[in-house]
């Protein structure tokens, strides 16, 4: 089956999210705890793990490949080995994601529980990010870091595009 790009996306309660669409082959594990915002764009071949809760803000785009999960085992099943049982034991590690409005999420790219980025985040192909980061971050490595600012990325294209300064404006103010 050829991946398709899926509009008419709804939400828990059956009402329509404009303007965001989800590729047919990205998996989407507990949809109930996935809140989207509008004009949201998420790829082929994602996966999202929601259980503990996950949240995108308007306008995010989530290329290809990756990965958001809201919990992890990759702990508890080396401590407990044959006697694993599930996500009851120690080092069972959970936690909501938050990633804020129109940030961009590159290819290949691992987002871990209790992960949140600010609005205007940009981050590069194959991170790994756990943890907090601020507003209008560039992010990048495993384990990711903050490697710049895309206020100042964006200040060049507004500089040669004073029109697109409103639309700029209308969500970076508020």
């Amino acid at each position: 089956m050829t991946p398709t790009i899926r509009y008419g996306i709804r939400d828990a309660r059956g009402a329509r999210i404009k303007g965001t669409r989800i590729s047919s082959h990205t998996f989407i594990d507990h949809p109930e705890q996935l809140t989207l915002g509008k004009y949201v764009y998420i790829g082929h071949f994602n996966v999202i793990e929601a259980s503990h809760g996950i949240e995108i803000g308007e306008g995010t785009q989530i290329t290809t490949h990756c990965v958001i999960t809201s919990h992890s085992s990759h702990q508890s099943i080396r401590l407990y080995g044959p006697s694993y049982a599930g996500k009851e034991m120690i080092g069972y590690v959970t936690g909501s994601i938050h990633i804020g409005r129109y940030s961009f999420i590159g290819p290949h790219s691992t987002l871990m529980p209790g992960t949140k980025l600010g609005k205007g985040c940009l981050v590069q192909a194959y991170s790994y990010l756990k943890g907090e980061f601020p507003d209008y971050a560039i992010i990048g490595g495993n384990p990711a870091k903050i490697i710049g600012d895309t206020r100042e990325l964006d200040e060049k294209f507004l500089s040669q595009h004073p029109e697109l300064k409103l639309h700029y404006e209308s969500w970076t103010s508020t």
